[in-house]
């Protein structure tokens, strides 16, 4: 295999209801033209998850509520898996280019976690109009936006 090096792009901080991106320094020039959007794609790394069992879970037990008894991680959004990569799909609140920073209405990241990458959201690469899933989520939310309204905790199992 190649030699693979991944460089954080920034951190983020996740206090006090107040959620934003802060980019080092060398990278917040990449900033520029992303105002225009209204929501960014994070790449984050689950560094909680980094560590050797984390990186060695490759079927969870039964973490749905209504999913089967077992399931690979490659077919749910687990922090266990081989490489605790993220992606959040994310509002943007604020962009401040010249600060490096990029406020945001939520994500599911702790405070300190290390951004590797930025992408704008676009539908005409990004949104699906039909996709398909499993018949024991079938039910959950269709769009980010239902989903904030949706009781995500009677889902799991943990």
């Amino acid at each position: 295999m190649n030699d693979m090096k991944v460089y954080p792009i920034g951190k983020i901080e996740n206090e006090n209801n107040q959620v934003k991106i802060i980019l080092d320094p060398t990278y917040k020039k990449g900033l520029k033209g992303l105002s225009g959007y209204s929501h960014v794609q994070v790449l984050w790394w689950m560094d909680g998850c980094d560590n050797p069992n984390d990186r060695s879970t490759l079927v969870e037990k039964k973490p749905y509520v209504n999913g089967p008894e077992r399931i690979g991680v490659f077919a749910l959004r687990s922090p266990e898996r081989p490489n605790p990569i993220a992606v959040s799909n994310v509002k943007i609140a604020y962009l401040d280019e010249e600060a490096g920073t990029i406020g945001l209405y939520y994500i599911d990241a702790f405070s300190g976690s290390m951004v590797l990458d930025l992408k704008p959201y676009t539908p005409s690469i990004d949104r699906i109009e039909h996709p398909v899933t499993p018949e024991w989520c079938s039910h959950w939310p269709k769009s980010y936006e239902e989903s904030s309204d949706f009781d995500w905790a009677s889902e799991f199992n943990f």
